[in-house]
């Protein structure tokens, strides 16, 4: 019955097929009818709590801040990194009400990017997906995106991003930046303008680089882009190419523990580059002799860690009215991907380690190895019919990941491979599984405005996600599991008591597709008869959501408060069993639910022309409602009652912005409240944190040289707060009250940059 009401879903959004990038109601961007001139604005006339983060606000950041880093200031969220910038994707962490990033979605211009999570298996990361510079603006919903957003982890919040449309006059950027431990970046775009004689074609190309030393430790984090953009006019639409390729190469900072800092202090790191240290400690472990100092376990360091990604992201978009009352939008994508994740493991010893003559090492590196092809489909129809708006679509998607996992030999004397680079001609590969994973959404929606002050819609989307795997080498492991709902339904309303205030609620319904991973999801035990248990026994994560809340607007405030509560159920847990350099699958099973409950308040006030006051406050209470018990109905974990990781309580953001005269200068602050990476909340609990960032600039005027010349300058971390930043790199566990787990990561200090920027 469900597949049935799942294939009549799906082809009533054929039919009616509509907008990928959202529903009816948020067709419209939000920046539309503000009068206040914010570069955040509040959602008016949304039936849930969304907010916009415009370009100009974007770029206040240092130059390369990931935008995860610059939505921060928004309520609900809590953004995490061991970087300055945000963008180191190992450490980036971010969390929208109690629900981690793969509990979220993430669209660029409609595209599905996945969860972003560090191994992806569906999509790729935002600062890897289009060039920052090339965002124009960011759509935060908190609670639950629209019906059309094309998702399958989305139990929390959504983020959609949109990329600048190619200029219609010719023209063009160059950005350089310097800064601290020696970091560059440029970044150039050139702006045809409209090409009359190719009907109106206008298109834009640029590249950056970007080159930085790690504030600790040795080695650097690099990363070259380019964007290709083109938008050709259709009669009364448009037809949109695209095509963005990322180069990243990042080396890793250590996972640390509390004991770790308390011994060895917040600068400890992988020792890159003693190679001779590193050697030393992996022979101490390989023969079972005394380790070195500072070493009391192999664990404190290794020599190195990298991330090194290749990806190629491409569309062609079509939006077309097809009648006066009848709108056209369709997508289809594509995206390759090639990725090593590296540890350089003593654990492993590369072949003829301990044999006479031999000058192999007695560590290797191990790799954990993706690669990514996807293509898909997003297309629908807005219909208007006056009262009544009708919108409906669908997404297809086919998935074709490869995921090994294999080691490479070094030599003992010296460092014989980069690990900056791929690495070639391993000597052993534990397991490689090749999976495939089909998803197929549809929704309906109806946007009924009753009258002038009371608008309501409701709709409902369907889905079905296949996951295949198939056993290249390692263990057998073979079969199919689905994630399957004909019917989550999204109700809101939007009342407009006087032109400056509007109340909304919304109540929406969400599930998560399972994840095609050996390292996560129900894959990740690599046991046949674990993954026919859970295909079986367990069902997919799945939320709902209610939110109420009130907006104000006036010329010169705008400003929104919102309560809501979300419930959790079916909750699944992959538990660490062992470091993580081991590489030892984690298990998977359902352990109960959690409840959410909070209040979001924020607002933006213009005090003068010149002046101007942004805050946020974030109440949120999330617990989980079940202890774990094992297979046999014992308990392993106390959990009931206890606070969900890595989730504050009290989350506050402010800013205050000055202009005049082509001066222009924001301070803003962010105050984080306590933090567990520990279920049971038994030991691991991270401090709050009170973090400031600087932002000074002046843009020059005239029509000579200053024409469109500005100089920017960054201070982060001002006052040079020494806080842990990232929790749960390392996995998050049931306790740690001898504060032993490496699952943390320290946040940089004080650092500077300054930006030099011509517009031409």
């Amino acid at each position: 019955m469900k597949h049935q009401l799942l294939l009549s879903a799906a082809s009533l959004a054929l039919v009616l097929a509509a907008a990928p990038a959202f529903a009816a109601e948020t067709a419209t961007p939000a920046t539309a009818n503000t009068e206040v001139d914010a570069v955040i604005v509040i959602g008016q006339g949304q039936s849930r709590q969304v907010q916009t983060l415009k370009d100009d606000s974007i770029s206040l950041e240092a130059a390369g801040t990931s935008p995860l880093k610059a939505i921060d200031k928004l309520p609900g969220v809590t953004f995490q990194s061991a970087d300055a910038f945000g963008a180191y994707e190992w450490s980036a962490r971010i969390s929208i009400r109690g629900f981690n990033q793969n509990q979220l979605g993430f669209t660029l211009d409609g595209v599905p990017l996945g969860d972003m999570s560090y191994g992806n298996h569906n999509g790729l990361h935002i600062s890897r997906a289009i060039t920052n510079e090339n965002i124009g603006r960011i759509d935060l919903a908190q609670g639950a995106g629209a019906l059309g957003v094309a998702s399958t982890s989305n139990l929390g919040g959504t983020l959609q991003f949109f990329s600048r449309a190619p200029s219609q006059d010719f023209g063009g950027q160059l950005n350089v930046t310097g800064g601290s431990d020696q970091m560059h970046r440029v970044f150039g775009r050139v702006d045809s303008g409209a090409i009359d004689a190719l009907g109106g074609l206008r298109g834009y190309a640029s590249v950056a680089t970007q080159k930085t030393d790690k504030w600790k430790g040795g080695s650097e984090q690099k990363q070259f882009q380019y964007d290709l953009k083109a938008v050709l006019p259709v009669g009364q639409g448009e037809l949109t190419a695209f095509y963005n390729g990322s180069q990243r190469r990042e080396q890793d900072y250590q996972d640390l523990s509390f004991s770790l800092i308390k011994r060895l202090g917040r600068d400890w790191d992988n020792v890159q580059p003693n190679w001779g240290l590193a050697v030393a400690a992996a022979r101490a472990y390989q023969t079972n002799t005394a380790l070195p100092a500072p070493y009391t376990t192999v664990d404190d360091a290794y020599y190195a860690g990298a991330g090194i990604r290749d990806d190629q992201l491409y569309g062609l978009g079509l939006k077309m009215p097809l009648t006066d009352k009848i709108k056209l939008d369709a997508t289809a994508y594509g995206h390759t991907n090639e990725g090593q994740g590296l540890w350089y493991t003593p654990y492993v010893a590369s072949p003829g380690f301990g044999t006479a003559g031999s000058t192999a090492a007695p560590l290797s590196i191990r790799t954990t190895e993706y690669d990514i092809s996807r293509s898909g489909l997003t297309a629908g129809l807005t219909i208007d019919l006056g009262a009544h708006e009708l919108t409906g679509g669908f997404w297809t998607e086919k998935n074709d990941m490869n995921q090994a996992r294999r080691f490479y030999a070094e030599t003992a004397a010296a460092p014989s491979r980069n690990s900056l680079q791929f690495q070639e001609n391993p000597f052993f590969t534990q397991w490689q599984y090749r999976f495939e994973t089909e998803t197929l959404t549809g929704y309906v929606s109806d946007t009924w405005t009753i009258n002038d002050a009371l608008k309501v819609n409701f709709g409902f989307k369907a889905m079905k996600v296949t996951n295949n795997v198939q056993r290249i080498a390692g263990n057998p492991l073979a079969g199919e599991i689905e994630s399957e709902n004909s019917f989550l339904p999204q109700v809101g309303v939007v009342y407009k008591v006087m032109p400056d205030l509007e109340f909304f609620g919304g109540y929406t319904e969400n599930m998560a597709a399972y994840v095609s991973a050996a390292t996560s999801g129900p894959f990740a035990s690599q046991n046949q008869a674990a993954v026919d248990y859970i295909a079986k026994t367990l069902n997919p994560e799945t939320s709902k959501t209610i939110e109420l809340g009130a907006r104000y607007r006036t010329d010169r405030f705008q400003g929104v408060a919102a309560l809501y509560h979300v419930t959790f159920e079916d909750r699944l847990l992959a538990a660490s069993t062992a470091a993580p350099i081991l590489g030892l699958p984690a298990v998977l099973s359902n352990v109960g639910g959690v409840e959410t409950s909070g209040v979001e308040l924020a607002g933006e006030y213009k005090l003068t022309d010149n002046w101007s006051l942004y805050g946020a406050y974030t109440y949120n209470q999330s617990e989980y409602q079940d202890d774990v018990l094992n297979g046999s109905g014992v308990v392993v974990a106390r959990t009931a009652g206890k606070e969900v990781v890595n989730t504050p309580k009290n989350i506050f953001k402010g800013e205050v912005k000055f202009e005049l005269a082509g001066f222009y200068s924001k301070l803003g602050v962010a105050h984080t409240g306590e933090r567990y990476y520990t279920y049971e909340n038994i030991g691991g609990q991270v401090d709050s944190t009170t973090v400031a960032d600087l932002t000074l600039g002046y843009r020059f005027d005239g029509e000579t040289w200053g024409k469109g010349l500005e100089i920017q300058a960054n201070i982060t971390n001002l006052t040079d707060e020494d806080y842990i930043s990232t929790i749960g790199s390392g996995g998050f566990v049931n306790s740690d009250p001898n504060g032993t787990t490496q699952t943390v990561l320290t946040a940089p200090p004080r650092q500077f940059f300054v930006s030099i920027k011509k517009t031409f």
